[in-house]
């Protein structure tokens, strides 16, 4: 660990020992979880998006039919090269629009504004003073009215400096952001936020 959270070498020793190794092509949870996170979205579609710590690109697949522009990044250069391989087997319109740079949660945030951030199973990897900081950037770089969705496992590693509740702790109590939808369960947490004032999917559709 070095002074701000886990380490690269900790992440580039996992991917060499098993290419998937949190199993998110193999478990069910994975797949509910990338269900339940798809679901939460507010909107249907996404102008540019934003994936800090994509992994092997699982959810990033699926982000591509909701998102015009999806900037992925991750710590670990095995990790991009498998989700660069996974995109890669998409239609040209969905490949052309996704960039993987590599980049960790808690380093200088990218110089644009996104609609869509989406942190998912990334922010325990921190320890809770970079965590606020990069929440708080998370939010300067949100558009207005953008969407910042956050979804972890809940149950403690011992590795991880921070737990799941304790990384949603911290998201719901960040200036900026305002509760718009959730879920939780014995095994994970899943919060929406608005950087706006929010607004429920059929009031934008004028249903009564």
């Amino acid at each position: 660990m070095n002074g701000t959270g886990l380490a690269a070498d900790y992440f580039e020793d996992m991917y060499a020992h098993d290419p998937d190794p949190w199993g998110f092509t193999t478990r069910w949870y994975e797949q509910r979880k990338r269900a339940l996170t798809m679901g939460a979205l507010p909107k249907a579609r996404y102008h540019n998006a934003f994936e800090p710590g994509c992994s092997i690109g699982t959810l990033s697949v699926e982000l591509t039919d909701r998102c015009d522009r999806l900037v992925c990044t991750d710590i670990a250069a095995q990790a991009l090269d498998s989700a660069s391989k996974r995109i890669d087997r998409l239609p040209e319109s969905a490949r052309g629009a996704v960039e993987f740079r590599r980049w960790a949660l808690g380093e200088q945030w990218p110089n644009e504004h996104f609609d869509l951030i989406v942190l998912s199973e990334v922010c325990y990897y921190l320890d809770s003073t970079t965590l606020r900081t990069a929440f708080g950037q998370a939010v300067q770089h949100l558009e207005p009215n953008g969407t910042l969705l956050c979804v972890h496992w809940r149950r403690k590693v011992p590795e991880y400096p921070l737990s799941g509740d304790h990384v949603h702790a911290i998201a719901r109590t960040t200036q900026g952001l305002t509760a718009l939808a959730g879920y939780h369960d014995e095994d994970m947490l899943l919060d929406v936020f608005t950087a706006g004032d929010p607004v429920s999917v059929a009031t934008t559709e004028h249903l009564t």
